[in-house]
């Protein structure tokens, strides 16, 4: 069997897949893996091919973090097929290529995660502090509902997240990874804004959104960095 035939089998076999996985996985073996060794048999595959295929993608542009994560999908995929009896040994033995080396981001300062709390509208005050000071992501932060959180406790519990996937829409999941299922405590100095954002913009349900569109939908992560041009990610 040819690795690109093997390969989207693979990825159709694994129901549990968020879509969003589902999506870059299909999208790494299409561009990434399947122009160079997509003809290739599974069974014909060898260490020196492999290292051949990851040298080219650096060489034509891919980025390194690109090329980690076709490198991984590539690895999971021949994993399988040894499982499968199609190949004795995993031929994916390069040291070090599945690891990802993202460049460091800039960290805000208290004064600059006030301003910009204060520059955006004050629907989202509350939504810039709480990110800030307890570093929930996006897509946690955007599927948070009023019973999520417990002002006496000072406490968020964090269970699923909103992501955006093209083909799909907005969908609701859990976290990336069962770590992800937390109890977070909110700081104290910003509880005032909490408050005043869920008297003032909160759901009466307790399955409702606390953070929503102007007008009252989930919030989409693009739809809102170009309207706000808040550096949330």
């Amino acid at each position: 069997m040819e690795l690109a035939e093997y390969g989207r089998a693979w990825i159709a076999e694994r129901p549990g897949l968020r879509p969003k996985t589902v999506v870059l996985y299909r999208y790494l073996l299409r561009r990434h893996i399947v122009p160079t060794l997509g003809t290739v048999a599974v069974g014909d595959l060898v260490p020196g091919e492999v290292r051949r295929w990851r040298a080219k993608l650096l060489d034509d542009g891919a980025s390194e973090v690109t090329t980690a994560k076709a490198y991984r999908l590539l690895k999971a995929i021949l994993n399988t097929a040894v499982d499968d009896g199609l190949i004795r040994r995993n031929p994916c033995r390069i040291k070090g290529a599945a690891q990802e080396k993202s460049p460091e981001r800039p960290t805000l300062t208290i004064q600059q995660v006030y301003a910009i709390a204060e520059a955006v509208d004050a629907q989202y005050r509350a939504l810039i502090l709480l990110a800030m000071f307890t570093s929930l992501r996006w897509g946690e932060l955007a599927a948070l509902r009023s019973g999520d959180v417990d002002l006496g406790a000072r406490t968020v519990r964090v269970v699923r997240q909103l992501t955006e996937v093209n083909g799909y829409g907005l969908v609701f999941g859990p976290p990336k990874s069962a770590a992800g299922k937390r109890v977070v405590p909110i700081p104290e100095v910003i509880l005032p804004a909490l408050r005043w954002h869920l008297g003032r913009f909160g759901p009466t349900e307790r399955d409702g959104l606390i953070f929503t569109s102007s007008t009252g939908k989930p919030l989409r992560h693009s739809h809102f960095r170009r309207a706000r041009g808040c550096p949330l990610s």
